[in-house]
């Protein structure tokens, strides 16, 4: 499922290569442009990486976890699984042959960084361990975003990354997708020096992320089969998984139990996350007030719940509702619900970056509305007092902020007068108050 690779230089480290790269920075030092010095794919990343970091110094990777929050996201996420493969196949080769091993999730965040140990170290000068966040957006042009932000195979040698820390490093990354819906998972980077751009790196890691594919394949199949359950051993203090439900920016709610997905429909996503948020149990009576706008019978609520129960229980049956009442057999983690207890701790950054939209948009059900206007305001109000650039810039890329006047006017305030991204606000706001108004402004004047 890996997107075929378009035509790569055989030596992305050539010193004619390299020498444009420079040559680029020194441009862009200078308040000049691109030139066209860059590979295509390069360029096009510099440029949108301009969209996000002012400037390429300022593009640093950050800490996204602490050691526990990072423990606990690692265990819940898919690639889980299929870290036995990458271990096998990369990470092992890695240690003799000087080369790094990153496996990150669909965010260009860093769940696993291993390989040789000295070059473990020198990189986590640079942040490039296990919790920071290797996006396009965070540090700009590097293997494991920009693979990411283009969705296929991609090389970066050298001073072709974006931040001129990242220069004495070259990586090679693919992304790593569901065999089932094709989405992308996570990113699986190569880093280390010129050898990391080699072709044959190039193909290695390709077929490494083709097997793991294909082990997350046969190993959801295998959890699908009848009597699974039964021969499935009884998890213990270090079980593999957490079982997870997606809610965030999505209509049809995506369970992950026992190392395998399962997509819902809304309905049976409002209902399984009420019986989540409510680990004590829900009478069908209690139910049918949170999860139906309109009048419902119980006997309405035990129909569709028995639909439920079947579904989760052709799926493995790890996470089928008990009843009477009706309540989960195990914990559920809701991504709504980490958002949440980050905001609480003060973590909003960290809340930020899991956020992908509001909880079950189309979702009429009272308690889930709820849940969903409380998320949704906590996070802003969180964005908004914070008040960093960065921050608002990662918050305004959401739909929902699209028309979100104050939270534009006070990025506007906020970003630094030279900034790059300043004429995208300034017309945005341009915009925002034009449609207010209900008249064409022309050019605002913004100090």
């Amino acid at each position: 499922m890996v997107p075929s690779r378009s035509t790569l230089p055989t030596d992305l480290s050539s010193e004619i290569l390299q020498r444009r790269a420079f040559a680029a920075h020194e441009a862009l030092g200078q308040g000049g442009g691109l030139d066209g010095n860059l590979r295509g794919l390069v360029e096009e990343s510099w440029l949108r990486s301009l969209t996000h970091l002012p400037n390429p110094s300022t593009a640093h990777a950050r800490l996204f976890w602490s050691e526990e929050d990072l423990e606990v996201y690692r265990q819940a996420h898919p690639l889980a699984a299929v870290m036995p493969v990458i271990d096998r196949l990369l990470v092992q080769p890695s240690l003799d042959a000087g080369m790094l091993v990153a496996v990150g999730d669909e965010n260009g965040r860093l769940l696993w960084v291993d390989g040789d140990r000295e070059l473990r170290r020198r990189a986590e000068g640079m942040l490039f361990m296990a919790g920071a966040d290797w996006s396009e957006e965070t540090v700009g042009t590097s293997a494991p975003g920009t693979a990411l932000a283009l969705r296929r195979s991609v090389q970066i040698a050298g001073a072709e990354h974006f931040s001129p820390q990242v220069h004495p490093w070259s990586c090679t990354a693919v992304p790593l997708h569901d065999p089932d819906s094709g989405t992308v998972l996570g990113v699986i980077d190569i880093t280390g020096t010129s050898e990391a751009v080699a072709t044959h790196t190039l193909a290695l890691v390709e077929a490494a992320v083709a097997a793991a594919e294909a082990h997350l394949s046969i190993h959801r199949l295998q959890s699908r089969l009848p009597g699974a359950r039964r021969r499935r051993p009884a998890p213990t203090a270090g079980a593999l998984y957490r079982n997870s439900l997606q809610i965030l920016g999505t209509d049809h709610g995506l369970v992950h139990a026992g190392g395998a997905s399962l997509e819902l429909s809304l309905r049976h996503a409002e209902l399984l996350t009420l019986l989540a948020l409510h680990p004590e149990g829900l009478t069908a009576d209690q139910l049918a007030v949170m999860a139906y706008p309109e009048d419902a019978s119980g006997t309405t609520v035990r129909a569709e719940m028995l639909r439920l129960r079947k579904v989760l229980a052709q799926h493995g049956g790890d996470m089928v509702p008990q009843s009477r009442p009706y309540r989960l057999p195990a914990e559920l983690v809701v991504d709504a619900v980490q958002v949440l207890s980050y905001l609480q701790r003060g973590a909003h950054r960290m809340a930020l970056g899991i956020y992908r939209g509001p909880v079950l948009p189309r979702s009429q059900a009272p308690a889930v509305v709820r849940l969903r206007n409380e998320v949704s305001t906590l996070l802003r109000d969180a964005v908004l007092t914070d008040g960093s650039p960065e921050t608002l810039l990662q918050y305004l890329l959401l739909t929902e902020a699209e028309d979100d006047v104050d939270a534009w006017r006070l990025a506007l305030r906020v970003l630094p007068r030279r900034s790059p991204r300043r004429a995208v606000v300034v017309t945005h706001v341009e915009r925002l108050e034009a449609e207010l108004t209900g008249t064409s402004t022309g050019r605002l004047k913004f100090s």
